[in-house]
């Protein structure tokens, strides 16, 4: 076979005659070779500085034309004698790849000053806060895949089907040909524009087995239904980024312990949910848990989706966080006497929200012990949120008052939100009992934490979020201790004059009120006072 490759402005390719537009010529390829080249592994390599002209320097396309042919037979079909439709196979793809770039205009919200590029603002106003700009990455390879399949018309499976052309009179397929451009990293892409007069381009030939072949084009591949936007792929393409990174520097048993850890930690975030859900689903009394934090629990979740969505996170990000919004939301349900009042309506129109505490939570002292614990806790937390306030107000730059409310709640529970989980530390004290605490939950969330502190040093992250995992670690293991100092008593009866013990047996006794063998002994009710005291 002979390989032309061409290079052109315009996606449908006809000046065969231009010497200018020819980047590569390649002789005499043999079909199924994996020993010849340069290496000897069937590749071959071409790599040059092009012209870049004008109208891609001011964002216009750039396509690749590649032409296979039979050996001595000529792509151009003006050569009657040369051309051949069945010996000839082309394809082509545009070179050149639009991303958007954002511009966000933020500024010191008292002196009105920033650090961002002059040059940036300015193009911001002349184009808009979002700038369509194209790039350029060096390589590309061309893989022409190695297969003998009976393909027949009609059967071939997506995303398979968009690769393979058939001859619409014999019913054969053309040999296959894939630009493979799986490796380029999003980090890698330069823009384009009138300052850059030429662009290195390497284009590689080489031989692709079939189930390789498949791989690739199923992680490359894209659905049809674009309902969420090309936004949305912009995203996915640089989170794979670092997927592609890890299996390109990362040492394959580090690796398989990454996944293997991987799936653990979402199997054991399955298992914290679910018994979460039952715990708080089966719950009847609340004495000794922390209805306070429950309720803080939902503002800090309320933080963090308002936050992600002004910063415009990736959309699945966004579901998942609104999920547990929902689930606190639930839970207020839970530990609060939740109700419509259809009588004194809002405005006359929608039924007023009532809540109060459950008589659980009233009628018992850990509702002492909690308001105790966050009134302490205030002395503690208000003071930083105020530093943390105005040192963001001071040095910080946000888009506007709002987006400043948002990062700085953000930024304070982020730092300090391991707080919150203290009052029920106090309440554990104080009731010199771990019991009512639902410890399945908490342990599937400790693995997961723990599981955390191994990637916070495995993988590169910031320092405070390596100094997060290792404080939630250091709650638990107080949890820990609170349960080996406040043991149970299985001999002490409770206010039903039961215990954890077996029931043993009494002699008989005259008269009507003898026990008979194996029946369990009670102790007569208890005053409600003395019930509150146990």
């Amino acid at each position: 076979m002979d390989l032309r490759v061409y290079l052109s402005e315009k996606e449908s390719f006809t000046e065969f005659n231009s010497s200018s537009l020819v980047f590569w010529e390649q002789r005499d390829l043999v079909y199924g070779d994996w020993s010849s080249g340069a290496n000897g592994d069937g590749c071959y390599e071409q790599y040059s500085d092009i012209q870049v002209p004008e109208g891609v320097q001011n964002n216009g396309s750039y396509y690749i034309h590649v032409y296979l042919t039979k050996s001595g037979f000529d792509p151009d079909p003006s050569q009657k004698a040369l051309y051949r439709r069945l010996a000839t196979v082309h394809t082509s793809r545009m070179l050149n790849k639009y991303k958007r770039r954002r511009f966000l205009k933020t500024k010191n919200l008292l002196t009105g000053e920033t650090e961002a590029d002059p040059e940036m603002i300015k193009r911001a106003e002349d184009f808009g806060p979002i700038e369509i700009i194209s790039h350029w990455h060096t390589n590309l390879t061309i893989n022409i895949v190695d297969d003998h399949t009976p393909w027949v018309q009609g059967s071939v499976p997506p995303p398979l089907d968009q690769y393979v052309k058939f001859d619409a009179v014999s019913g054969d397929y053309y040999p296959i040909l894939y630009f493979n451009d799986y490796w380029n990293l999003q980090k890698d892409y330069i823009p384009v524009n009138t300052s850059v007069t030429t662009l290195p381009l390497r284009v590689t030939f080489c031989p692709l087995s079939l189930w390789r072949w498949q791989l690739y084009a199923a992680q490359s591949s894209r659905s049809p239904w674009n309902f969420l936007g090309e936004e949305l792929y912009e995203q996915s393409d640089e989170e794979q980024d670092s997927v592609k990174v890890a299996l390109l520097e990362t040492n394959p048993y580090l690796l398989a312990l990454t996944i293997t850890v991987s799936i653990i930690h979402s199997i054991f975030e399955f298992l914290a949910f679910k018994n979460d859900i039952q715990f708080w689903n089966s719950r009847q009394s609340l004495e000794g848990l922390s209805v306070r934090s429950v309720i803080f629990g939902v503002f800090q979740s309320l933080v963090v989706l308002l936050y992600i969505l002004d910063n415009e996170t990736n959309f699945v990000v966004q579901v998942s966080v609104g999920i547990g919004l929902l689930i606190d939301f639930w839970k207020i349900t839970k530990v609060m006497d939740v109700r419509l009042d259809r009588e004194n309506k809002v405005a006359g129109i929608f039924p007023r929200v009532t809540v109060k505490d459950k008589s659980t939570y009233v009628e018992s002292s850990t509702k002492v012990y909690d308001d105790m614990a966050f009134r302490y806790l205030s002395w503690i937390l208000y003071p930083l949120l105020a530093c943390y306030a105005v040192y963001s107000l001071l040095y910080m730059e946000h888009k506007g008052w709002y987006s400043w409310v948002l990062s700085m709640l953000y930024g304070f529970l982020l730092t300090f939100g391991f707080i919150t989980m203290t009052p029920q530390l106090f309440i554990n004290y104080k009731l010199k009992s771990v019991a009512h605490l639902p410890w399945r939950m908490l342990t599937y969330k400790a693995l997961n934490t723990f599981i955390d502190d191994l990637f916070a040093f495995v993988i590169k992250m910031p320092m405070m979020y390596r100094i997060g995992c290792l404080r939630d670690d250091v709650v638990f293991f107080i949890y820990l201790y609170q349960r080996w100092i406040y043991r149970v008593d299985p001999t002490r009866l409770n206010e039903f004059g039961t215990s954890g013990e077996a029931p043993t047996s009494l002699p008989a006794q005259d008269g009507p009120a003898s026990l008979t063998h194996g029946q369990e002994v009670t102790a007569p009710p208890k005053p409600e006072e003395d019930k509150k005291k146990d």
